[in-house]
């Protein structure tokens, strides 16, 4: 990487940390906390205050990733970052649970996850980009680690409130970060063609890289109704299972740094990715063999071997379809992407929910993995793209 790459990498990728912590560290605590406000014993209201936030994101990514095209990256980002800042101040404040729900709609309104990415993409060659989007994952999967230790110690503290003025503050500094930080814009835009929604949702290619983001995270958020249940089972209390998720998503990282890069560069980019989705398979038919009698230590390796390929997927999948839409549609193209990724974790939760109380375990482990199986199909006539620079 050249040093504006890496400068590029860094603050895109601190953005992105600072703000996923904020949501990551609410999440763990949310439904306990907030079934001491007033309207908490009702489940749907706590679940809808939960889910919200996936909505109205999943709602506005793709005029944002417009806007970006039109207006600018930064500027963009900068308005997300304080609509978002502003919902988490909103939740502090709020004295029951219709304020909680007003205030997490306002955090999902902030969806900036497109213009942050496109941003990333316009500083950075396609031979490197994969590396700038694995950094921006490893951000993530590090925060997601990390709130899991520390949510439970916080809010013991400085209670759920404390936790949104603490989320709404760390994305204020995501904006000092982009003005001060993130490289300046590339001036290109402002003679580039305006990109047409049209454009990228006729596109073959494009439109499979959003059905797989679609169904990684689905399952992704699905599987974890049962994850947790089943290392109870198996011994460990609630409050040691960052023993077993944090060892798995760093060690991960170790594989996948030592694999998808050098095997991208020697031209095996597909290879590594089909391998991905087809391990991603595999550890839902061990999980639905472990429901029975769950060990740690074989839940550990399923975590695991679910995180590398989970990994692999998150950093080539963006990258993909950064270098498959036409430059000047990249917000929008991104804005798509991360619709349905918004979107896949509405219906994951919902339709895994529904699965575990209807059905079972089970039926939740076996419906993740046709669903697997399914992307490996749609995802087997994809190609590399070509280089261009």
């Amino acid at each position: 990487m050249t040093a504006r790459e890496r400068r590029a990498s860094a603050s895109l990728a601190a953005i992105f940390a600072l703000r996923m912590l904020g949501l990551f560290l609410v999440l763990p605590v949310f439904a306990l906390e907030a079934a001491h406000y007033p309207g908490g014993d009702d489940p749907a209201l706590i679940g809808l205050a939960m889910g919200i936030y996936g909505l109205t994101q999943g709602l506005l990514q793709i005029p944002y990733g417009l806007a970006s095209d039109r207006l600018g990256r930064k500027r963009v980002i900068v308005t997300g970052l304080l609509v978002f800042a502003l919902g988490s101040f909103v939740a502090a404040l709020s004295g029951s649970l219709h304020g909680l729900i007003i205030g997490r709609a306002l955090q999902g309104a902030g969806a900036i996850s497109a213009a942050v990415t496109a941003l990333l993409a316009d500083h950075t060659r396609d031979e490197v980009r994969t590396k700038a989007m694995a950094l921006v994952g490893a951000s993530i999967g590090l925060m997601f680690a990390l709130s899991l230790f520390l949510a439970p110690l916080l809010v013991a503290h400085i209670g759920l409130p404390g936790l949104f003025t603490l989320t709404g503050t760390l994305a204020l500094v995501g904006v000092a970060i982009v003005i001060w930080a993130a490289p300046p814009e590339p001036r290109q835009h402002k003679d580039q063609p305006r990109g047409k929604l049209s454009e990228v949702l006729t596109h073959a290619g494009l439109l499979r890289l959003d059905a797989g983001v679609f169904i990684l995270h689905a399952v992704q958020l699905a599987m974890w109704i049962g994850i947790p249940a089943l290392l109870v089972q198996a011994g460990l209390p609630k409050n040691e299972h960052w023993w077993v998720y944090l060892p798995a998503v760093l060690a991960s990282f170790v594989v996948m740094g030592a694999t998808l890069f050098p095997l991208e560069r020697r031209g095996y980019l597909r290879a590594v990715f089909l391998t991905a989705i087809g391990g991603v398979a595999l550890v839902q038919l061990g999980l639905l063999w472990a429901v029975d009698a769950p060990h740690i230590a074989w839940l550990a390796f399923l975590l695991f071997v679910f995180f590398c390929g989970f990994n692999v997927l998150e950093a080539t999948q963006p990258s993909l379809a950064s270098r498959i839409a036409p430059p000047h549609a990249r917000g929008a193209a991104l804005g798509v992407y991360n619709t349905l990724q918004s979107l896949g974790f509405f219906a994951g939760g919902a339709a895994g929910g529904w699965l575990v109380k209807a059905h079972g375990l089970p039926a939740l482990f076996t419906a993740c993995g046709v669903a697997m199986v399914v992307w490996l199909v749609v995802a087997w006539p994809m190609q590399a793209p070509a280089r261009r620079g």
